[in-house]
């Protein structure tokens, strides 16, 4: 049997499916492990020998709908939520 045409007749099966946490078609089927995130490991998979691959993964890249808002929360202090005291008050006024 030859290792060219005869063989890609073959392939009409998936090996890959979606990933449920990075979205990528890269869940493997058989081990359930994701070839481009490490899913199901805890820690995401990331690798130094690839420069390009951990610039296009970063903080930054997606929404950030958290972190973005934090920056403001940092420049003013995080606030609890509780009201001034009346010396911070008069102290502006004044």
């Amino acid at each position: 049997m030859s290792k060219g045409t005869s063989s890609f007749g073959k392939r009409h099966t998936k090996t890959h499916g979606l990933c449920r946490r990075c979205g990528r078609r890269s869940l493997h089927n058989q081990k359930k492990e994701c070839s481009s995130c490490g899913y199901p490991a805890a820690k995401i998979r990331k690798y130094n020998w690839s420069e390009k691959a951990k610039r296009r993964k970063v903080t930054g890249t997606g929404r950030m709908r958290h972190l973005s808002t934090v920056a403001r929360k940092f420049r003013n202090g995080f606030h609890t939520g509780t009201a001034r005291d009346n010396r911070a008050r008069q102290s502006t006024a004044a």
